[in-house]
């Protein structure tokens, strides 16, 4: 039996997200809510767990994901359900269920959940933002869509980034090119790798989005599905090429992009950080997926969207040494050497007004609520003893700046620090 006494630890490939960091995680989710909102995006919440065949219909029941890596289990309803492994398919599902006004916009963040061996920035729990837009088929959207993606990355200050763009094509011109496909990789069945060298048949566009040198070897000199695009879908490819050169988002086409997941039609498109290692270096990407509404059950409705990775692509930001974000300070630290109920006031009075406050408790000595104060980078200490209480005033003392310590009067504590805070978050201190 096992150890009751042990400290429990989180699941293996999973981890915990604490304080200061999670401040990264706060200014991300903030901006790109920022972000999707003057895009014309509403945030849309979804469950993390849905009917199994959601995921088995959406992504393919031979996809990686729901071969390997998808979390499903019977609940006690007796109910086929699974874990979210990634975010649009619940996305699309709710908007076949609700019906809302097309084109319809929506952002989410959300927990995904594979099991697969944890890399780097990638846990069995990682977390994704990301946005779906449903009811149209212009090219401008998706041009649009990768255009978000890739401002995000801009502003957090990543230069080492490399745009693929690749079409899918639709049932029509993708069926000639895996007729041709597959007829090349059965002239080279026996130099793919062990996985893809009996399975190349049941879904051979999976050969081109392996990893492995063998495969790679052989995909590079096989059929580009760009050759085989009919006209629609190339005029299709040209307009959101057109977009992305007229808006300065630098790409490159890679014809052998299908990004794993068997929903995609006519645009794909994948980030990776070239910082990163190349084998785990993907940050974000999506594509069209003009299917996908049809194959769970509802009407036909296009669709486009992508995915980013929070953990990879913080790493990323880390490899470049940047967004470093230091985590905002409180403007004030109250020491109260008396019972603690002046702080309890004067705390609810500056967070009500907008000014960060902090504490200590349990009745600790003037010194070490100094030294709290000190380590907790706020900008003021805000002193009470018996003496402040009695005259009605409070002893300012700065903590990150040199000059005087103030009495303030009790009443006027509230606006003496505001004006301070304002003034030196203008200077920049």
């Amino acid at each position: 039996m096992g150890d009751h006494t042990a400290p429990l630890r989180a699941p293996a490939g999973t981890h915990d997200v604490l304080w200061p960091e999670s401040a990264r995680w706060e200014r991300l989710v903030a901006e790109f809510a920022r972000r999707a909102r003057l895009a014309g995006f509403g945030l849309v919440l979804n469950p993390m767990f849905e009917d199994a065949q959601l995921f088995r219909r959406g992504i393919g029941d031979e996809s990686d994901v729901v071969r390997k890596e998808m979390y499903e289990f019977t609940d006690r309803g007796g109910r086929d359900v699974a874990l979210r492994p990634e975010g649009t398919a619940s996305v699309v599902r709710a908007f076949v269920q609700h019906h809302p006004p097309v084109p319809w916009k929506a952002w989410y963040l959300t927990p995904a959940f594979r099991y697969e061996r944890p890399q780097a920035g990638r846990y069995k729990q990682h977390h994704q933002l990301g946005v779906e837009v449903l009811g149209t088929d212009d090219p401008d959207v998706d041009v649009e869509v990768v255009t978000l993606a890739a401002d995000l990355y801009g502003w957090l200050g990543l230069r080492q980034v490399d745009l693929a763009l690749n079409s899918m094509g639709c049932g029509e011109c993708r069926s000639v090119y895996v007729a041709a496909l597959v007829t090349y990789l059965e002239d080279h069945a026996s130099e793919l790798c062990d996985e893809h060298r009996d399975r190349f048949r049941v879904n051979p566009l999976r050969v081109l989005d392996c990893k492995r040198p063998e495969c790679r070897a052989v995909t590079e000199h096989a059929p580009r599905i760009t050759d085989y695009l009919d006209e629609a879908c190339a005029a299709h490819l040209d307009r959101v090429r057109a977009g992305l050169e007229e808006l300065g988002v630098a790409y490159r086409l890679e014809p052998r992009l299908v990004r794993g997941l068997d929903y995609y039609t006519r645009t794909t498109f994948e980030f990776a950080a070239t910082s990163l290692s190349s084998a785990q270096n993907a940050i974000g990407g999506g594509g069209r997926y003009d299917g996908l509404a049809e194959a769970i059950g509802g009407s036909s409705s296009p669709g486009i969207g992508f995915g980013i990775g929070i953990e990879r692509l913080l790493l990323a930001c880390d490899a470049e040494g940047v967004f470093a974000l230091d985590p905002p300070l409180p403007d004030a630290f109250v020491v109260d050497v008396t019972d603690g109920t002046a702080a309890r006031a004067l705390c609810g009075e500056l967070r009500r007004a907008g000014l960060g406050a902090v504490r200590a408790y349990d009745g600790r000595s003037l010194k070490s609520q100094l030294k709290q104060a000190d380590r907790s980078g706020a900008r003021y200490a805000l002193i009470v003893g018996a003496e402040e209480l009695a005259t009605q005033i409070v002893t300012a003392r700065p903590l990150r700046h040199e000059g005087p310590q103030e009495a303030v009067p009790r009443a006027s504590v509230v606006d003496w620090l505001a004006q301070r805070s304002t003034a030196q978050t203008k200077e920049g201190q």
